[in-house]
């Protein structure tokens, strides 16, 4: 019963579709209808800028984070692992949202590994700055990092309910960033952009 209600309660954080949230609350707008269409962390920084990208990821990372580790800390890796997966599933079709589609988990992943392997999930955090500082790419660094964690959770000797979750967590991103996939190959992605270009400004009549 206990585990039942942590999930739950992971299921239920995981759907906070906060980068909706901010977006509407601060702008008024829907991101859906723009950038990618994503409701993520990433959209909403490459559209509206860190101001509201900065709080996105935390809180995207938060709702992975803190119920897989008040799960793992009441009643072990596998309840921590299991409450991980339903935020992870929570973010990619959000109650609040009413089923329709949210985010590719990115940020809610890395949140619940650093819940219920902290190792594991700092490592992959690092791997995702790595790559991203040499490409640019925010999806190349999220495919590389979500598939290199079942790796450093078995070589730092976690249980193997957090491996198969680790690989189970790489492949889910994968397939979530396949349209990416097809857009590198084309040569079609964006690199990403810390700062959003300030548009030009328009001239003046006087200068005309």
């Amino acid at each position: 019963m206990t585990t039942a209600i942590l999930v739950l309660g992971g299921w239920i954080c995981g759907s906070m579709p906060w980068g909706y949230w901010l977006v509407r609350i601060f702008r008024g707008e829907d991101i859906r209808k723009q950038g990618s269409g994503n409701i993520g962390a990433t959209n909403v920084w490459r559209v509206h800028g860190r101001r509201l990208g900065v709080p996105a990821v935390l809180l995207d990372t938060a709702k992975g984070f803190v119920p897989a580790l008040v799960a793992t800390k009441i009643a072990g890796h596998d309840a921590g692992v299991l409450t991980g997966a339903a935020a992870m599933l929570g973010h990619f079709r959000p109650l609040f949202l009413r089923f329709r589609r949210g985010g590719k988990v990115v940020a809610t992943t890395g949140g619940a590994f650093l819940g219920v392997a902290p190792i594991v999930g700092g490592i992959g955090a690092g791997v995702w700055l790595v790559v991203f500082g040499l490409t640019r790419y925010a999806s190349v660094a999220s495919i590389v990092s979500a598939l290199s964690l079942p790796l450093w959770a078995w070589i730092v000797g976690y249980p193997w309910p957090v491996i198969v979750f680790a690989g189970a967590a790489g492949g889910t991103v994968l397939v979530l960033h396949r349209a990416n996939l097809r857009r590198l190959l084309r040569g079609e992605e964006h690199r990403f952009e810390l700062r959003r270009k300030r548009k030009a400004a328009r001239p003046s009549s006087a200068s005309l």
